[in-house]
C-alpha cells in the first residue's frame, strides 16, 4: 500500500488541534504527523485545500443502514448495508445493535458478525445487545412480548456463543440478581444501564459493583425529581459514570444536552441510535415492531420515538451548531470517547502514529469531503 501525505489541512488529532502540519499515511496506518517544513520530497502528497482532518467516527449504537436491519435480517448483507450507509457520513467503525428480541435472533446476529469477520470485511467492532433484559416500564418502543427477566441459562448461552462478538449489553440493573450481575461482570463486555426504572439507591449499588456506563441519557430512564434522583440525577451526581446521548433534536432538548455536557464533560459520548439512516422507505413493520417515518424521525403507532434517523455526522453538526460545543470536543465525543468505552483507544479514535488510518476530511462548514479506511480512500 503506497504512502500518501495529506497537506494544507487543520488536524484534529483527538488531543490537539494542529495547524501547518501534515499527516502521513502508510500501509494502512498513520505513519507520522509532522510540520509542513519536514515533508519528505519522495512521498506523494494530496492538497486538501484547507479541509479539517479528524478521526473516523465510531458508532456505539445503531440498528440499521438505509435498508438493512440487523434484528430482522441477522445477515452479513445487513451488516454490510449498515456499514456502507454510515460510512457515507464518516462513520468508519460501527457496533451494530439488536434490540429486545428472541434468543434465536440474537444468536443469528452473533453468527452474522462471525461470518462478516471471517470474510475479512471492515468496520464492525462487535455487537451491542440492547435488551431484552430491561424494565418493561421503561421499554420505550421495545416489544412487551420480547422484554423478559434474565436467566442464568440464557445469559450463559449468550456468553458461550457470543463472548468474542458481543461488546456491549444494555440492561436494567434492578431486574438482575447479584449472581447474574457477577456473571455479566465476568464476560468482559461493556455493561450499560438503560431502559431502567431504578431508584438512586438501586443504581448506586449497581455502579458500586464496578459498572460505569449508561445508555442514551434522559431517554427510557427514571428522571431526576426533587425527592428522588432517579437514573438521570444519579448519573449527574457521580463522577465515575459515562453516558451515551442522542443529539438529534428530538430525543432531548439541546439545552438538556448542554447541561449534561457541563456536568459529565469527557464522560458524555455520542451515538446515532439510528433505526435507519438515509431512509427512503415508508411504513416499516417487523413482527409487532411498527415504525412510521415523517422525514425526520421514526415513531411507532403510539407516537413514541423509535430510534433516530441520523448519523453521527448529524449529531456532531448538532453539537457544534446547536449546543455550541467546540469542534474538537464534538469530534472526540464521536471518536475518542466511544473508542475508550470499547477498549479500542489504543488503535482507533485518535490521529496518532501507529493508529489505523481511519480518517475523515471535512470543510469548515462540516460538509464531508473524503473518508479513508485503513488508508484507502472511499468512493
Amino acid at each position: 500500500m503506497e504512502s500518501l501525505i495529506l497537506t494544507n489541512t487543520t488536524i484534529f488529532t483527538g488531543e490537539a488541534v494542529l495547524h501547518d502540519h501534515a499527516l502521513w499515511m502508510q500501509n494502512g496506518k498513520i505513519h507520522a504527523i509532522m510540520p509542513v517544513s519536514e515533508i519528505p520530497e519522495q512521498v506523494s502528497t494530496l492538497d486538501l485545500t484547507g479541509a479539517w482532518l479528524a478521526p473516523g467516527f465510531i458508532d456505539f449504537q445503531l440498528y440499521g443502514g438505509n435498508s438493512g436491519f440487523l434484528t430482522r435480517d441477522g445477515s452479513v448483507d445487513s451488516l454490510t448495508n449498515m456499514y456502507e450507509t454510515h460510512l457515507l457520513d464518516g462513520t468508519t467503525t460501527i457496533v451494530p445493535t439488536v434490540y429486545s428480541t428472541s434468543k434465536e435472533r440474537i444468536l443469528a446476529a452473533i453468527e452474522a458478525v462471525h461470518s462478516y469477520w471471517k470474510q475479512g470485511l471492515p468496520g464492525v467492532a462487535g455487537l451491542h445487545v440492547e435488551g431484552p433484559f430491561i424494565n418493561p416500564v421503561k421499554r420505550g418502543a421495545h416489544s412487551d412480548k420480547m422484554v423478559r427477566p434474565p436467566t442464568y441459562d440464557e445469559l450463559s448461552e449468550l456468553m458461550e456463543k457470543g463472548r468474542d462478538v458481543i461488546k456491549v449489553m444494555t440492561i436494567a440493573p434492578e431486574c438482575f440478581e447479584d449472581s447474574l450481575l457477577a456473571l455479566l461482570r465476568s464476560s468482559g463486555w461493556a455493561i450499560s444501564a438503560g431502559h431502567t426504572n431504578a431508584t438512586s439507591a438501586q443504581l448506586n449499588e449497581y455502579f458500586d459493583k464496578g459498572f460505569s456506563i449508561a445508555t442514551h441519557l434522559y431517554n427510557a430512564m427514571r428522571p431526576l425529581e426533587s425527592r428522588e434522583l432517579g437514573v438521570v440525577g444519579t448519573i449527574f451526581e457521580r463522577e465515575d459514570i459515562h453516558a451515551s446521548i442522542i443529539v438529534d433534536g428530538f430525543h432531548c432538548d439541546y439545552g438538556a444536552v448542554r447541561i449534561a455536557k457541563k456536568l459529565l464533560g469527557e464522560r458524555l459520548f455520542l451515538i446515532s441510535d439510528a433505526t435507519f439512516a438515509r431512509y427512503t422507505g415508508g411504513r416499516f413493520v417487523f413482527e409487532d415492531f411498527t415504525l412510521n417515518y415523517d422525514g425526520e424521525r421514526f415513531v411507532n403507532d403510539a407516537g413514541a420515538l423509535a430510534g433516530s434517523a441520523i448519523t453521527l455526522l448529524d449529531a456532531v453538526r448538532n453539537c457544534i451548531q446547536q449546543v455550541h460545543i467546540a469542534p474538537d470536543e464534538a469530534f472526540r465525543m464521536a471518536s475518542a470517547y466511544p473508542a475508550k468505552q470499547l477498549k479500542l483507544d489504543h488503535q482507533l479514535g485518535y490521529l496518532k502514529p501507529g493508529f489505523a488510518a481511519n480518517i475523515i476530511a471535512l470543510s469548515p462548514d462540516l460538509s464531508l469531503q473524503q473518508v479513508w479506511v485503513n488508508g484507502v480512500a472511499q468512493q
